[in-house]
């Protein structure tokens, strides 16, 4: 990747993700508070659904951009070692890379906005000092391998789609598909990945929203699913609502 392509892929990549977080951020304060240990209207119901917006603000674009440098770079190396045939792997190894990397910053700032989110009578501010002064710099991370092994698989099931639909879509045409039609490949992908990966985030805002000291807190994700199976049954498992896959299917070709 040049510099011209890297800049394309930074900018590009960080406005899509902040701009969508943000637009779509009053369905993320219901997802969570749904997925809430607490329940929905303890949690707030659909009282400051912008509660925690401060921290999507200021993580968003960083997160987006990381990834989608990262993925961008990473296909392009895997793609120069790798058959074609072998494609599909490629983007899996450059999608899961690059959760990895926007993972570092992500977390931090999903960690302060979902505590913000399932308690709107404080803010973020609060909550970040709270967050610090109980549990160090390490609190802002609780959650982080719980998250990487959420958006793994999202993305092992999301971009190789992404990709494959996109080429399909091109070669019934005979040329390289508009940004429109990215767009509405990346929704459908994200939304097959979303379905399959929602217990996985059921899971993930669980342990990043328990208590301190708590055993969710300390939970794997194994554990902590088998007690949302066991408190609330399957539907427990499927509150959920994707943000993300909107983000990463509005990027240009």
């Amino acid at each position: 990747m040049d510099r011209r392509e890297f800049t394309a892929s930074l900018l590009a990549g960080g406005c899509a993700g902040m701009c969508v977080d943000l637009a779509l951020f009053p369905l993320d304060t219901i997802k969570t508070r749904l997925q809430s240990q607490q329940g929905f209207q303890k949690a707030g119901g659909f009282r400051g659904i912008y509660a925690g917006v401060p921290s999507a603000a200021a993580g968003s674009f960083p997160s987006a951009a990381a990834f989608f440098v990262t993925y961008e770079t990473s296909k392009t190396l895997f793609g120069d070692f790798m058959a074609a045939p072998m494609a599909p792997v490629s983007h899996m190894m450059a999608a899961s890379l690059g959760e990895v990397v926007a993972c570092l910053v992500r977390v931090p700032t999903e960690v302060v906005k979902q505590r913000t989110q399932a308690s709107p009578s404080t803010n973020t501010y609060r909550v970040l000092l709270s967050t610090l002064r109980e549990e160090g710099l390490r609190g802002l991370y609780r959650g982080y391998g719980s998250t990487v092994l959420r958006e793994i698989p999202f993305s092992l099931v999301q971009f190789p789609l992404w990709e494959y639909l996109k080429s399909l879509w091109s070669w019934r045409e005979g040329r390289p598909v508009h940004s429109w039609q990215a767009a509405l490949c990346g929704a459908f992908a994200g939304a097959v990945a979303a379905f399959v990966t929602t217990p996985l985030d059921v899971a993930k805002t669980r342990i990043m929203l328990a208590k301190a000291g708590s055993s969710v807190a300390r939970g794997s994700l194994p554990s902590v699913l088998y007690g949302v199976w066991r408190s609330r049954g399957v539907s427990g498992c499927s509150v959920y609502t994707r943000r993300r896959s909107e983000a990463r299917s509005e990027w240009p070709e």
